[in-house]
């Protein structure tokens, strides 16, 4: 995300001539968008955005399950009661 942020603020400051950004060729403004693509096709191929994806859904889960058990009054996976 960091990488088409980057390259977006790049080609709108190489568009409107500003700063020293102007002086660049477009390959060095359009880099972000290939380091962007590089690290997609990495993350995929490696599995790196499916396990984010599942431990998100299980920290989810887990505070669903401590939230219900406090509301019941039962201790939480912490091992702590709820205060009263």
């Amino acid at each position: 995300m960091w990488f088409l942020a980057l390259g977006l603020l790049g080609i709108g400051l190489k568009y409107f001539e500003v700063s020293m950004v102007a002086g660049w060729s477009w390959w060095i403004v359009l880099t972000p968008f290939a380091l962007a693509l590089a690290w997609w096709a990495w993350a995929d191929s490696s599995g790196y955005t499916k396990r984010k994806v599942m431990e998100r859904e299980d920290r989810r889960r887990q505070e669903r399950i401590d939230r219900q058990k406090t509301n019941m009054g039962m201790k939480t996976s912490n091992g702590q009661r709820p205060r009263r």
